[in-house]
């Protein structure tokens, strides 16, 4: 028995004034099933946090059951509230009832930038140092062309997580991220009880028995923490704030410093591509003190998108690009300063590339005149 299939053609229906937003779906045998002949999807721009009261949940069913199949899906990788199945005709009613009703607007799709997505934030984590449903409500508004409106060679995905733990999986999506974490050192004032043995223990907030030796100490990424006497050491200046010592005592009276901002990431194709294998984050800029209006930030991705809009090929991603033409040429265009913390092994490449300008005479010296100096 032939069932046929649902094929996908991205943004090839959409509503009024919006060139995203709608994946459009169709039935290759419509004669067989009329019923989902066309079986269109929507996204829906989810809230900072993903908070709803039942109110709008159930305004939100009641119009998709008016004008579609009543299918939802909560949530998309992406974030947005996914809409499953509805014909074409039906399309700009549901928009319609959705924003007068539910005061709720189309998220991203296509070659666009996707639905911005954040934590829950400072509303409801303690450890959170920044307010990443703040920052995602201010992009999203200032950001609603670049939304709604498809224009560039490939998708663009953000996510903003209010915490070092990358809470909302920041560190795997295919566009450009941020993550927030703290400037200066790990504020630290536990001292071991009568811990005058290298092997001390602790008791965590579960009540299991920690060795703070094998589980803290020796698990430290950069060798950070050590035990001294009748203390707990920490050296600030090998800390990566990696939150392991934090999350293995949570109850221990240790904390983010001060100086809260946010990491820049930028992702090389969080997927497995064939050629270069499984990709995963690269960092751009290690500190944006992100403060409202958020200025700083909104200058840099806008040079970013510029430069990708220049030079992307069809269907590469921003991390690809900077793949195909390198990070030094990615950091020229966008105006950010080569970092150590930039690449995952700093130094591993013994050779120095030098610019025209950056050598004495440049590329057109006299030879003759440098044979004086220097004999064959």
């Amino acid at each position: 028995t032939h069932c046929g299939s649902l094929a996908g053609r991205a943004d090839l229906y959409s509503v009024m004034g919006y060139g995203g937003g709608v994946i459009g779906r169709y039935c290759d045998r419509p004669d067989l099933f009329p019923e989902i002949a066309h079986f269109h999807t929507m996204r829906i721009n989810q809230p900072t946090g993903k908070y709803y009261t039942t109110e709008v949940l159930r305004k939100v069913c009641d119009i998709w059951e008016e004008f579609g199949s009543g299918m939802t899906n909560m949530h998309g990788s992406t974030g947005d509230i996914i809409l499953l199945g509805t014909t074409t005709d039906n399309l700009e009613p549901c928009f319609q009832a959705l924003a007068h009703e539910a005061n709720m607007d189309i998220g991203g799709s296509g070659s666009a930038l996707r639905t911005p997505s954040s934590c829950v934030g400072k509303s409801r984590c303690e450890w959170a140092c920044i307010d990443s449903q703040d920052i995602i409500l201010n992009l999203t508004r200032e950001f609603q062309d670049e939304l709604h409106r498809p224009a560039w060679p490939y998708k663009f995905k953000s996510k903003s997580s209010g915490y070092l733990e990358g809470c909302i999986s920041v560190l795997d999506q295919k566009g450009g991220s941020a993550y927030a974490r703290w400037r200066f050192c790990l504020r630290s004032v536990w001292h071991a009880q009568r811990a005058t043995e290298k092997r001390a223990r602790v008791t965590s907030e579960n009540r299991r028995v920690i060795d703070l030796w094998s589980d803290v100490v020796s698990a430290c990424a950069t060798k950070c923490v050590a035990l001294e006497r009748s203390s707990m050491e920490i050296y600030t200046e090998n800390c990566v704030r990696c939150m392991h010592c934090i999350n293995v005592m949570p109850r221990w009276p240790s904390g983010p410093g001060p100086g809260h901002g946010v990491r820049q990431i930028l992702l090389r194709e969080a997927m497995a591509p064939i050629l270069q294998g499984a990709q995963l984050s690269s960092v751009i800029i290690p500190f944006i003190k992100m403060e409202p209006p958020y200025e700083e930030f909104k200058e840099f991705v806008d040079k970013l998108w510029e430069w990708w809009d220049e030079h992307g090929r069809n269907r590469e991603r921003v991390g690809e690009l900077i793949q195909r033409l390198g990070m030094r040429t990615s950091c020229e265009a966008v105006g950010v300063e080569p970092d150590p913390r930039m690449i995952n092994t700093p130094r591993y490449n013994p050779y120095i590339f030098f610019k025209e300008d950056e050598v004495e005479g440049g590329w057109t010296r006299d030879v003759a005149e440098y044979r004086k100096r220097h004999q064959a």
